[in-house]
């Protein structure tokens, strides 16, 4: 077949449906959507501008945060605006070009969330094992390189799945069973050999999951040892202290993940919404919840929030 023929199947849009089931329920499920984003962009903008005024806050934990915050904000105003214009106004209609895109931003980001995580896992390690090497290790240098190798990595790893998805004809309708564009829901509407995609997908999906978690997890048994053999109780709880909001956003991002797996292969006969559902709560609850656990546990931060309210109320 020809290249023109099969640009010819392409359809000129999807159409995203939503929350499949749930259609009549869409205006009110805005509401907790609108109210998860607006927080999400009101907390991450505020982490991004508190780090960036208070030179005190340029160091290693609190850049590997603003590259956290930066992700969190992109991750989240991929799909949420589309999503509640499909809620509002039954705006469903994506163009075929963009939807490759919104996949590409939305997966490439999640990758880039997963090794910042790691990148401050690692952070935490030389902070706590390595105390009088710290700001020899983690100079400016090396987290410009880490910086640029979780982009690299992420764009490397996504930048085949648009051409991939471009080769196929599209012969089984153009509307995806989703509330975006989802590499798996829109590789159900290609016709042809879609098996290498599946296997690319998931081996890409496990690649970044296990070996990050791996290597996090790695990172904390060294960190929990060195704790241990501290000599007081309250240096344990100081040292230990400085890593409950990482284990926080750890906690917020992986556990979606890992539910959504297990919902997956479990409960396949769930009703399509139970799994779309957790798909967005996936992408709405580490933007939203991140922030908070910064702000709250990171005295720095805090202090600094608290400060802007006492100068507005003066």
């Amino acid at each position: 077949m020809s290249a023109s023929n099969i640009t010819s199947t392409h359809p000129g849009a999807f159409l995203l449906t939503g929350i499949p089931g749930l259609e009549h329920l869409h205006i009110w499920m805005s509401i907790p959507f609108c109210f998860a984003y607006t927080l999400a962009l009101l907390g991450n903008c505020t982490l991004l501008f508190i780090i960036q005024a208070d030179a005190a806050l340029h160091e290693p934990m609190y850049l590997f945060l603003a590259m956290l915050a930066s992700i969190d904000l992109v991750l989240s105003s991929t799909t949420l605006p589309k999503m509640l214009a499909i809620f509002w106004f039954r705006d469903q209609e994506i163009n075929f070009y963009g939807c490759l895109v919104q996949m590409f931003f939305l997966h490439s980001f999640s990758i880039m969330e997963s090794a910042v995580l790691l990148a401050m896992a690692f952070d935490r390690y030389v902070a706590i094992c390595k105390p009088l090497h710290y700001t020899t290790i983690l100079t400016g240098p090396l987290i410009t390189k880490i910086g640029m190798a979780t982009v690299v990595r992420a764009v490397t790893l996504m930048t085949p799945l648009p051409f991939l998805l471009q080769r196929f004809p599209y012969c089984r309708g153009r509307v995806i069973a989703h509330s975006y564009c989802e590499h798996m829901a829109v590789v159900r509407l290609a016709c042809g050999d879609t098996r290498f995609n599946n296997i690319y997908g998931i081996v890409v999906a496990m690649f970044i999951v296990v070996l990050d978690l791996l290597f996090i997890i790695l990172s904390y048994i060294f960190i929990l040892r060195a704790v241990l053999q501290l000599a007081s109780q309250e240096a344990r709880y100081k040292a230990f202290g400085t890593c409950v909001s990482h284990i926080g956003a750890i906690l917020s991002t992986y556990t979606p993940v890992v539910i959504s797996s297990v919902m997956h292969r479990v409960a396949r006969q769930a009703a399509p919404h139970v799994h779309i559902l957790l798909a967005v709560f996936y992408l709405l609850f580490p933007p939203k919840i991140n922030p908070i656990i910064y702000g709250v546990k990171t005295k720095q931060i805090r202090d600094h929030v608290l400060s802007l309210f006492q100068r507005k109320d003066v």
